[in-house]
């Protein structure tokens, strides 16, 4: 991403809420866009399981994971259902395709704000 589109998505961000701002990662992520997906988070945001162990670790650990993720299944997608935001925290429940023929799953993703940057993303599934 250029320096001018980059400075254009950081103003849209400090003027939206942080629920918008999920909705948004959920925007890229159906784009398989991760580097619009990652410019949303802090340098060293993660990606994990409930209470668990990181996933995919810093922006280029994402980044890296969702384009592997990406090229594996093609028609992933994700719809959410709903989400609440409070406070520095945003919980989406979203159903999930990894394959358009394939059986979807549902997943919560709860995320951990730092302003309004993304620090961690936790999934219960």
């Amino acid at each position: 991403m250029d320096r001018g589109v980059c400075a254009l998505v950081i103003n849209a961000v400090q003027d939206m809420s942080k629920l918008a701002i999920a909705e948004a990662m959920i925007a890229h992520y159906n784009a398989q866009d991760a580097d619009a997906y990652v410019a949303l988070m802090t340098d060293d945001a993660v990606e994990a399981g409930y209470r668990g162990a990181v996933l995919r670790d810093g922006k280029e650990g994402v980044r890296d994971g969702l384009n592997a993720m990406f090229a594996q299944f093609p028609e992933n997608r994700a719809d959410i259902i709903t989400g609440y935001e409070l406070g520095p925290f945003v919980v989406l429940h979203e159903k999930v395709w990894r394959t358009a023929a394939g059986e979807p799953f549902e997943v919560m993703s709860i995320y951990s704000f730092a302003g309004d940057k993304v620090e961690r993303v936790e999934f219960v599934r």
